[in-house]
């Protein structure tokens, strides 16, 4: 294999997976009070969905440095890498990929492609899957970034916010609307697609949860399809349950969201990521 991927811990993949192509995780950093931590190294998810709802003002976010990029780069050097693939986070979402591509042209050793996935969580993380898959089986960049960029337009994360609680306190809403939502229970929804997040209000959990199936329903049918969550298992497992007719020849797993995106999203965030398959 030549050919290696580089990614960032917003991309939710399990860690078996990373494990079986040697994917680099770049971890985007985290800061609660005084402490700061590197997302998926030195934090669990679990502990970071413990603690959060004592954290007043919302813990923070940054993206990875330019030296950190260049260190994972130098690592798949040492393993063999004749050509890097670089993938990561929306552009409209995170200045991580602003710092993977300063690194991208400060490294010399081999070339660096970087690649924006328009995605977030396991909307990337199938990318970033399919592009292993294709680099194992001795694809260049180049390749499997056009192949990528005919699956992007496919790919989709849409979930139902329990609270505009957290959006609030990480500044991403401001504080009237937030109250006035309180009051009237709207439950926020966001959709993701091709780059650009879009936001949607209903008024009741229940009226959410139809949402999705709604978007599953509109979207599918599916080749790849996830659950994904923010501290709240129990909730996506029974999703899971209603959501197989959806999918019924294939698995649906399921994966907690980095504590990156937890910070904004917040406890009881639950939704889908997938990619639907080609008319």
């Amino acid at each position: 294999m030549n050919t290696f991927i580089v990614t960032d811990s917003t991309c939710d993949l399990p860690i078996e997976t990373i494990e079986r192509y040697g994917i680099e995780v770049a971890p985007l950093h985290i800061n609660m009070g005084s402490e700061s931590f590197f997302d998926g190294v030195n934090i669990t998810k679990e502990e970071f969905y413990r603690r959060l709802p004592d954290y007043d003002p919302a813990p923070s976010t940054a993206a990875p440095g330019t030296a950190l990029f260049i260190k994972h780069f130098e690592a798949l050097v040492e393993k063999g890498a004749k050509e890097i693939l670089s993938i990561h986070i929306s552009e409209s979402l995170s200045a991580t990929i602003n710092s993977a591509r300063l690194a991208a042209k400060e490294f010399t050793k081999v070339p660096v492609t970087v690649l924006d996935s328009t995605q977030l969580s396991l909307g990337m993380g199938f990318l970033v899957e399919r592009a292993a898959q294709m680099a194992e089986a001795g694809k260049k960049a180049e390749e499997i970034v056009s192949k990528l960029r005919e699956i992007m337009p496919r790919t989709y994360v849409f979930a139902a916010l329990d609270t505009l609680e957290y959006l609030r306190r990480s500044g991403r809403m401001h504080i009237a609307v937030a109250r006035f939502g309180d009051l009237l229970r709207l439950k926020p929804l966001v959709f993701m697609s091709g780059g650009k997040p879009d936001a949607h209000r209903v008024r009741t959990r229940e009226k959410a949860m139809a949402r999705l199936f709604t978007w599953l329903d509109k979207h599918g049918p599916f080749e790849q399809l996830a659950i994904v969550h923010a501290g709240v298992q129990e909730r996506a497992e029974a999703l899971r349950e209603e959501a197989h007719k959806y999918f019924p020849d294939g698995e649906i797993i399921i994966q907690q969201i980095t504590p990156v995106l937890g910070t904004n999203l917040g406890i009881g965030a639950l939704g889908f990521a997938g990619i639907a398959k080609e008319k």
